[in-house]
């Protein structure tokens, strides 16, 4: 039940303290019966997030574009772990994607292709095709070695050569009958007469007769016509019979290669994209047979030993290019589909890169070095980004709502995609996308980004606001402590009995700082549940107790507490002055809070004010000397509306007031101190002394009413630490807003002191109460007669700034102004 403060609220009634009661709310677990947590059934998902489980559910179903989903919460690893049990629930019941491969392009080799393939079965393709080559590369050297072609070749050849001599042979007989021979030589044909079946000596040609010289030169320059047109038939004759070998290889390599292309081909019957590529490596094959039949041309060519195999799963030299590169791949993984987090989203991570092997000096990139992106990892599934790693990655955040946006993945390379390209890189073909993508983060980055970027709203439509507390009802109790049960048995950690459950559930509201609320911002939680645990441990427990969630808070505090004490030593050894008993005009204890490393802690600050006639202007020197915030100042402004509201109605502010925080060395923001600068204003125009055993926290408006403030509870206990150092009196206590009174979660010697009488918590409603607590006298109201009570201290305010109008000169009149009532 939400605690309520019953004590009426009235300018003329005196406030009252709090009874004890009041102060720190204790755990109702009556309703909820075990022994340990250990009898307490775990939390389901976001059973204690109704608002974000709904939007992600909806987000989740929602196959429409840019129904994305952006969880913003306040605290990054809550969300990240609270999300991923959902989402992996949900990915369970959506179909598992399909493989993506990269294979050679035999077209465009810069251009790679990709492949689809049902899930699972990339692997098995890829396997498929280097059992394929392996197989090739021994069939196709035994087929080209076998006595049955050899005897086909040879007899081509024979038959194709036959010809070619069947020319020679004609020529030479005609040389012969003519008396001429034909001879070859290191430089060619040559030809020369003959006689008596012998080639003529040059000395015996030149002494035959010039009639047989000149028969014997016309005989020979007709054979050299006919000798030129039979040469020059000789390539035509090689190329034919090039082609017909390589006519014979291609048929007889077509035979010998039909039943493991058949094999492979039916196990992939199913997939024409895969039958395709089959087909494209079977005629690229027969285009490069000399490969496969001779083992020296491809070693030649870089080719390793079939042997090499076994040493790795990839193919390597000429045969790499029929290799089949599989980027993503289901098998092996669970049923349904992927939920992928990626942790270091730079832009090759999120898109996927194209990797560089150095060769002789020169980068060279082949589909081969392809990697997957987590984009790629999670397609048809779920990709969970932390949006301050995705911010703080240059590029990233673009590139990922061009994916979003064109519904495809293309790899971009980085040095290209900022100018610095220096190799040739490659195109590969994109990929198309189909992914949930789940943002998280703070929400400020969330406004941030919807106000800079209004892309965001066209591909992140659904919000998941995470809450970051639960109404502190029985059942919201009963729900926190399954949840405490669930992290409890998350971690390991040793069952916690009723005690120890109902001190974490007390221990979640103070976190709340509010006595109504229970945190749902569980990392503190759960770390002091693990100190707990090991506390129970070392003592030789089974369960964790009270005491050990006590102590494991205490420690907590006592490691982060060092600035707190030595603050707290520098007020006691009187170097920073703040007075606990005793009464003091225009001055006044305000109450401060500081939080350092996610530690917060109260501390009491001197406020005092000093005023003299003058023109109206109160002086917020914080401000002057740019150490006070906006908050700060706004709070001194509405003091000048709320006193020129109060007093002097019918003449002018004629005041000069200065309001300081004393030995206040930083900046000074809030307006929670706007009530207790208000009281020392008061003090030092009425000339009455305010009470110093008492300190003040609340901001004040302008109608003086006291309003609400934060850290309520580490105001109070950082004033109460003071007094209890110097001794408690019994008069020593904290103003607090009225409205604070529901937010009350006190320590339990605090608790202990105001039951005994030591000390108070006065819960304060307007201005007037404040006054008439901190001077013990009555503030006033104003009577029939418009004028404050004698003896009041409003009326003691008001006869002093009717003696600062007094004093202040009047003001010249113009000539032709009106005249001014007396």
């Amino acid at each position: 039940m939400a605690s309520t403060d019953d004590t009426p609220h009235h300018p003329a009634l005196p406030a009252a303290p709090l009874p004890a009661e009041r102060l720190y709310r204790r755990a109702d677990l009556s309703a909820l019966p075990f022994a340990t947590t250990a009898d307490l059934a775990s939390l389901p998902g976001l059973e204690a997030q109704p608002r974000a489980r709904d939007a992600i559910a909806f987000g989740t179903a929602m196959a429409r574009d840019g129904f994305n989903i952006f969880a913003t919460g306040a605290g990054g690893a809550r969300l990240q772990r609270a999300l991923r049990q959902v989402l992996d629930h949900a990915a369970q019941d959506r179909p598992e994607p399909p493989d993506w491969a990269y294979v050679y392009n035999f077209t465009d080799p810069r251009r790679p292709t990709a492949l689809t393939l049902p899930p699972g079965r990339a692997p098995a393709l890829q396997h498929a095709v280097h059992d394929l080559i392996d197989e090739l590369r021994s069939i196709l050297p035994g087929v080209f070695e076998g006595e049955d072609y050899q005897k086909r070749r040879a007899a081509l050849l024979q038959s194709i050569q036959a010809r070619s001599e069947t020319a020679f042979n004609r020529l030479n007989t005609k040389a012969t009958a003519a008396g001429i021979a034909i001879m070859r030589t290191p430089n060619g044909f040559a030809m020369a007469p003959m006689k008596d079946a012998k080639v003529v000596p040059p000395a015996e040609f030149n002494a035959w007769p010039e009639a047989e010289q000149q028969a014997a030169r016309e005989a020979i320059a007709g054979l050299e016509h006919e000798l030129e047109e039979t040469l020059r038939a000789v390539p035509r004759v090689e190329k034919e019979q090039r082609d017909a070998v390589r006519l014979l290889d291609r048929e007889v390599a077509t035979f010998a290669i039909a039943q493991p292309f058949e094999e492979i081909r039916a196990a992939f019957a199913d997939l024409p994209q895969v039958l395709g590529f089959l087909a494209a490596i079977r005629d690229d094959v027969l285009e490069t047979l000399p490969l496969f039949a001779s083992p020296d041309i491809a070693a030649q060519a870089g080719a390793p030993p079939r042997e090499a195999r076994a040493a790795g799963p990839r193919l390597a030299g000429p045969f790499e290019r029929y290799d089949v590169n599989v980027v993503v791949t289901q098998a092996g993984s669970t049923e349904g589909a992927p939920v992928i987090e990626e942790q270091h989203p730079t832009l090759a991570n999120l898109i996927g890169r194209i990797e560089y092997q150095q060769i002789q000096g020169a980068l060279v990139a082949n589909f081969r070095l392809i990697r997957a992106g987590a984009l790629h990892r999670a397609n048809g599934g779920t990709l969970l980004l932390d949006v301050r790693s995705l911010l703080s990655e240059p590029h990233s955040w673009p590139a990922l709502k061009r994916a979003l946006g064109q519904r495809r993945i293309a790899i971009e390379d980085i040095a290209r995609f900022v100018g610095l390209a220096t190799t040739v890189s490659l195109e590969p073909d994109p990929i198309p996308l189909d992914v949930k993508v789940v943002l998280y983060g703070e929400r400020q980055l969330y406004w941030m980004l919807a106000s800079m970027d209004p892309d965001l709203s066209q591909h992140f439509k659904v919000l998941a606001d995470f809450d970051d507390e639960l109404d502190r009802t029985p059942e919201g109790e009963a729900l926190l402590a399954r949840l405490i049960a669930t992290m409890a048995a998350r971690e390991g950690l040793r069952p916690l009995d009723r005690e120890a459950v109902a001190r974490a559930i007390e221990h979640a509201a103070r976190l709340a700082d509010d006595a109504d609320k229970l945190t749902l911002l569980v990392e503190q939680l759960d770390d002091t549940l693990a100190e707990a645990d090991h506390l129970a441990g070392a003592a030789g427990r089974a369960a964790i107790g009270r005491a050990d969630i006590d102590t494991a808070i205490a420690a907590r505090i006592h490691r982060a507490a060092r600035i707190r004490e030595h603050g707290q030593e520098m007020i006691l050894r009187d170097i920073a002055l703040i007075d606990t008993k005793g009464a003091q005009i225009g001055q006044l204890n305000g109450l401060t809070v500081m939080s350092l490393g996610g530690f917060a802690f109260g501390r009491p600050a001197r406020i005092t004010c000093r005023v003299r006639p003058g023109l109206g202007r109160i002086v917020d020197i914080e401000r002057e000397v740019k150490l006070g915030g906006p908050l700060h100042s706004k709070g001194v402004l509405i003091l000048g509306g709320l006193l020129g509201s109060r007093y002097a109605l019918d003449g002018p502010m004629s005041l000069s007031a200065s309001l300081v925080f004393e030995q206040s060395y930083g900046g000074v923001d809030g307006d929670s101190a706007s009530s207790a600068e208000f009281y020392a204003l008061v003090s030092a125009l009425a000339e009455i002394p305010l009470r110093q055993d008492l300190a003040v926290t609340g901001s004040v408006n302008q109608h003086g009413e006291v309003q609400a403030i934060g850290g309520v509870n580490e105001k109070i206990e950082g004033f109460f630490d003071i007094c209890a150092a110097r001794g408690l009196t019994g008069g020593q206590g904290v103003l607090i807003p009225a409205a604070n009174t529901q937010h009350l979660m006190l320590r339990a010697d605090i608790v202990a002191a105001c039951r005994a009488g030591h000390f108070a918590i006065w819960p304060i409603a307007t201005i007037d109460q404040g006054i008439a607590l901190l001077t013990g006298r009555p503030a006033g109201l104003r009577g029939a007669d418009d004028a404050y009570p004698a003896g009041s201290v409003n009326a003691a305010v008001e006869a002093r700034l009717a003696r600062f109008a007094k004093a202040m000169p009047r003001a010249p009149e113009r000539p032709g102004s009106p005249a001014r009532e007396p």
